[in-house]
């Protein structure tokens, strides 16, 4: 049994990983810190794991080494504090924004400056429909945007097949994306009932979009709305396709089926008649999985591919727990077989 610990626990991943945790078989967490909640139970923080054990919060200087190390923290304060928490690890997986870019110049262009040089390429990006040879024993694993998760999974078939010239991302999200603690933008006030665009252009994710897709960031536009919803990404991305890419309904079809098939937490979701016939993140609240689907316009210059996913789960603590299972050797659903909740 391998042991844990997750450093910033109280937060909405930190439950996450908790939650998903508690069910895996290989791995039990024995450590989980918070500065303001320190001597309490985990159940202080995260209601829904009353009465299950595990560990009491204790502050970051009471950490011990273990066998793996989540990292839960702020933008900024991983790369403010690897040098540190790196020899405590055998493996450490960072959820936050920190080391997911690898270009030096883009990280400095989207988030300012490298506060851990060095670091960067060291990092495999948690994504393992992207990266999975990488990450088979990997010991350092970079969190995953939960917008560019979205993104890249409905794009992923169609970027390897050089069929995007150009595609113009547009999601709505839900209001956990922005984080456990308060603010004006959240205040429940202001947030319910909102349909808000933040983000008309230049979101951070669109970065990783394009890195991991290997495309322009001149042929990549993103647009952020929130929504009223909890939990959720709804990724509608409208892909003008390259003049010499030949398509039809069954190539996409082909097409997508090829890339996922045996992956375990992709489903294609693309029927014609129904009331789930495309992606909804509703049906996928509290689940690991990212449901992909596509129209083709009729002209056949335009292809619409949609991907929904819960972003605390596929969007975040999910995927960071299947890079682990893939980095340790384990079966990738260890620990993230919730199928979700119909109705909610």
């Amino acid at each position: 049994m391998l042991s844990a610990a997750i450093v910033g626990a109280s937060g909405y991943t930190g439950g996450e990983l908790l939650r998903l945790l508690d069910g895996h078989p290989r791995i039990e967490v024995r450590q989980a810190t918070s500065e303001r909640l320190a001597g309490r139970p985990v159940g202080a923080a995260h209601p829904n794991l009353r009465g299950r054990g595990g560990p009491t919060f204790r502050r970051a200087d009471e950490l011990e080494p273990a066998d793996v190390v989540f990292l839960c923290l702020p933008h900024g304060q991983s790369s403010e504090r690897i040098e540190a928490l790196a020899p405590l690890a055998g493996t450490l997986v960072d959820l936050s924004a920190d080391f997911r870019l690898r270009d030096p110049e883009r990280q400095q262009r989207w988030y300012g400056p490298d506060a851990a040089p060095g670091w960067r390429r060291r990092f495999v990006y948690g994504l393992p429909e992207s990266r999975r040879g990488e990450l088979a024993g990997a010991r350092l694993i970079s969190g995953v945007g939960c917008n560019a998760t979205a993104m890249i999974l409905a794009l992923l078939p169609l970027a390897r097949a050089g069929w995007i010239e150009r595609v113009v991302a547009d999601l709505k999200v839900g209001s956990s994306e922005a984080g456990a603690s308060s603010s004006e933008s959240s205040h429940h006030p202001e947030r319910s009932r909102a349909m808000r665009t933040f983000a008309p252009v230049g979101h951070r994710h669109q970065a990783e979009v394009c890195e991991q897709l290997d495309l322009s960031e001149d042929a990549v536009f993103v647009t952020v709305t929130a929504v009223e919803a909890v939990r959720g990404v709804l990724a509608t991305c409208h892909v003008f396709l390259a003049a010499a890419a030949e398509v039809d309904e069954k190539a996409v079809w082909r097409l997508y089926r090829e890339t996922y098939a045996g992956e375990p937490f992709v489903r294609l979701v693309n029927q014609r008649r129904g009331l789930h016939r495309l992606p909804d993140p509703k049906v996928l609240l509290g689940s690991n999985y990212c449901d992909v689907g596509f129209r083709l316009d009729g002209r056949g210059r335009r292809l619409v591919a949609l991907a929904a996913i819960d972003n605390l789960v596929k969007g975040a603590a999910g995927s960071a727990l299947q890079s682990l299972n893939v980095a340790r050797g384990f079966a990738e659903n260890e620990g993230l077989d919730f199928p979700g909740l119909h109705p909610v």
